[in-house]
């Protein structure tokens, strides 16, 4: 990191794990400063002024001194508590971590100075409280995220030749829905009705979203959408593959 000086900043955890007998190693995703590593000294300890702050689906408010190769956690304080609605339910837990495990990977194409992920993960949360399709959110910040950093779906003409939609093929190599004469092998048969699906979450249309989100429709996006990522990350999400054994 390049700062010199402490710092505060929006954050949400994305993992952590312990370190030494009392420390903890964060792993933050900040609204301003991208993701930052961080250590909690004393965390661990009972008398730990705000280590049940430092768990996932909070938003926090957080004071960071930058060293060397970690930042320390200086304090904490709850902004905003995301987990009731959804540690207590496994398929919601899922599309959380997921959401998390997705950011992260997509972090390195985000740049400091930019809020946009940040503001995706914590909508993203609020939005898994009430949902009845949980895959829908997870596929939504997908979308979201992935044509915010330069690489999103082509959803109505096709990725190759933009003859108009709607298509009924889609390859992730490609780039999303092909038509006929374009579809490479190996390409999916879909719905044109679940591209539509696509096409609404990657432009935030949720109320629309939500009304077509059959459990058929949701499902198949949501295949098409985990595909896509992982085409363009380096190694998969292993937070996507636990929520297809579910």
């Amino acid at each position: 990191m390049a700062f010199r000086e402490s710092f505060r900043d929006r954050a949400v955890v994305i993992r952590t794990y312990d370190f030494g007998e009392a420390d903890r190693i964060v792993v933050l995703l900040t609204r301003n400063n991208g993701l930052v590593r961080s250590v909690a000294k004393g965390v661990r300890r009972a008398k730990s002024r705000f280590g049940s702050r430092l768990q996932p689906f909070v938003d926090v408010d957080v004071q960071l001194y930058p060293g060397r190769n970690l930042a320390t956690i200086t304090q904490a304080d709850t902004v905003r508590y995301y987990g009731s609605g959804i540690i207590d339910d496994f398929d919601k837990y899922a599309a959380g971590c997921a959401i998390l495990e997705s950011a992260e990977r997509l972090s390195y194409a985000d740049s400091d100075n930019d809020p946009f992920l940040f503001d995706e993960v914590t909508a993203s949360f609020e939005e898994l409280q009430r949902v009845d399709y949980a895959t829908v959110i997870v596929d939504k910040f997908i979308l979201r995220a992935t044509d915010h950093a330069g690489w999103g779906l082509s959803l109505f003409d096709c990725a190759q030749c933009q003859r108009q939609g709607p298509h009924r093929a889609f390859h992730p190599a490609v780039g999303g829905a092909v038509c006929n004469n374009c579809r490479p092998q190996g390409s999916a048969d879909v719905h044109e009705e679940t591209l539509h699906l696509m096409w609404l979450l990657q432009h935030d249309h949720m109320a629309a979203a939500e009304a077509m989100a059959t459990a058929t429709f949701a499902a198949q996006a949501h295949r098409l959408t985990s595909a896509h990522l992982q085409w363009h990350v380096e190694q998969g999400i292993k937070s996507l593959k636990i929520m297809e054994q579910a």
